[in-house]
């Protein structure tokens, strides 16, 4: 019988934050571009919209464990 390996919450978790991070970031430029005019090229766009994603993924991966026992003390009180 094989196993089947999945992927941590904790990193699927990250992983979908950066995706919302970088596709935010892209929705608000293409948002920007209609109401005044581009404001950086596509290439540029998306190099910002993936560090934007990388930094929100990272700092969801880094925060959670401290936020989720945040949340635990303060429902204990």
């Amino acid at each position: 019988m094989e196993t089947v390996k999945t992927i941590d919450p904790r990193v699927k978790s990250a992983i979908l934050w950066g995706a919302v991070g970088f596709m935010s970031f892209l929705v608000s430029l293409q948002a920007y571009a209609l109401l005044e005019g581009p404001l950086l090229s596509l290439p540029q766009g998306a190099a910002i919209g993936l560090l934007v994603g990388v930094a929100a993924g990272g700092c969801a991966y880094a925060l959670e464990y401290r936020v989720a026992a945040w949340a635990a003390r303060r429902a204990t009180e």
